[in-house]
């Protein structure tokens, strides 16, 4: 069970989309969106086992992805799974949230 999107919508108010695909084209999806703030949180995993982000070709893919993300107006945040249901991560989104 994924308890992100719960997590969020507890200490923010805001709802959260997991998958939410953002480029109908390129069918290229985010992790987590906060659609209304156009937040988009990627999870990054595999940095320590040499995972499909740390290969060249995957690293110069999510290039190209978080481009076109910002391109369309959306803010990234970038985090490891052990990071994802921390303070640390709320709070970064938090920071967003009240940044506009």
């Amino acid at each position: 069970m994924d308890l992100f999107p719960e997590l969020v919508r507890r200490m923010t108010g805001f709802d959260v989309t997991p998958e939410h695909r953002f480029h109908d084209a390129r069918k290229w999806r985010i992790d987590y969106a906060i659609i209304q703030e156009k937040i988009a949180i990627e999870v990054e995993g595999g940095a320590y086992i040499k995972g499909r982000h740390t290969r060249p070709s995957g690293f110069i893919a999510d290039m190209e992805k978080y481009n076109e993300l910002t391109r369309a107006g959306w803010r990234l945040i970038r985090v490891t799974p052990k990071e994802l249901m921390t303070m640390k991560t709320i709070n970064l989104i938090k920071d967003l949230i009240n940044a506009k």
